[in-house]
């Protein structure tokens, strides 16, 4: 048996809950030396840029997540004003991105998922993005973990989904059927001027938690029921975020994917998988409006 199977293997078998909730309390505490050797440690690993972010040394952050989490020093990246485009919500690559075809998305060669599934199980909430396109973003570890608007839009829903924690890497999601729409997640569903966008936060191994900026941390919730939040279209109480408005972040680091209605954009023709995105960086065309 190759390595790489063993590796897929073992996802199956290894206790990824409990692993992954155990990583997340140490993320979160402040554990003073051993922090800051934990984060030199990832540093040097994962050789992360530490020149763009706000605070520079390892010492500066109390908890592993404040540093996984770091915000970027101002002008690190520019976002494309164009009213016309959409920008890139992550720095990450590109794993998938196209039609929505007969209700499913592609994954891997080989491997399609269901847009209704990825959504949350309900076909009304997946119809208005049936035919559409869709995005989807792997961040690595060394990437800048905060998720950004694509464009404005105004908050409608967001629904937490219980599912597996398994790796969202490359080798995973080329093994892995259904990947994407069998991990835990937090999907967001935004009307914007030109049609709906869904953004799905997609969980994975030792991923402590996902937060939203309107929400705070989102999972993990006690209990493996799908929850839903509605939010209002309008007045003091909406919820409308703008383009290149930070709207989450992961707590170690995972995948999202973007779904948009019928003739809504196309993407940059410039891009497809395995493209380095960076966040304010054109990622597609508004080609109809509603």
């Amino acid at each position: 048996m190759s390595l790489d199977r063993i590796k897929i293997a073992l996802q199956y078998v290894m206790p990824k809950h409990a692993i992954s909730r155990l990583v997340g309390k140490f993320a979160a505490a402040e554990a003073g030396w051993f922090t800051t050797q934990a984060i030199k440690y990832f540093i040097k690993a994962y050789d992360i840029n530490m020149d763009e972010a706000k605070l520079k040394k390892a010492s500066d952050f109390a908890t592993f997540n404040d540093f996984f989490t770091r915000e970027l020093e101002d002008g690190a990246r520019t976002i494309d004003n164009n009213p016309s485009t959409l920008c890139y919500p992550v720095d990450g690559a590109i794993s998938q991105q196209g039609d929505i075809e007969q209700g499913q998305l592609i994954q891997a060669k080989g491997f399609n998922y269901s847009l209704e599934t990825l959504l949350g199980g309900d076909a009304k909430t997946a119809e208005p993005f049936q035919a559409g396109k869709f995005s989807c973003i792997y961040l690595a570890p060394k990437d800048y973990h905060r998720i950004h608007m694509p464009m404005t839009g105004t908050l409608r829903e967001m629904i937490y989904v219980p599912g597996d924690l398994f790796s969202v890497n490359p080798l995973t999601a080329n093994n892995v059927p259904n990947l994407f729409a069998r991990n835990e997640r937090v999907v967001t569903i935004f009307d914007t001027e030109h049609g709906p966008m869904a953004m799905v936060l997609v969980g994975a191994t030792i991923v402590a938690s996902i937060e939203t900026v309107w929400g705070g941390t989102i999972t993990p919730p006690a209990g493996s029921d799908v929850f839903r939040w509605t939010y209002p279209a309008n007045g003091s109480s909406a919820i409308t975020l703008n383009k290149g408005d930070e709207m989450g972040r992961f707590k170690l680091g995972s995948t999202v994917v973007t779904t948009f209605a019928p003739e809504m954009v196309e993407f940059n023709t410039t891009a497809g998988p395995g493209t380095v995105t960076r966040l304010g960086k054109h990622y597609a065309d508004i080609v109809k409006s509603v």
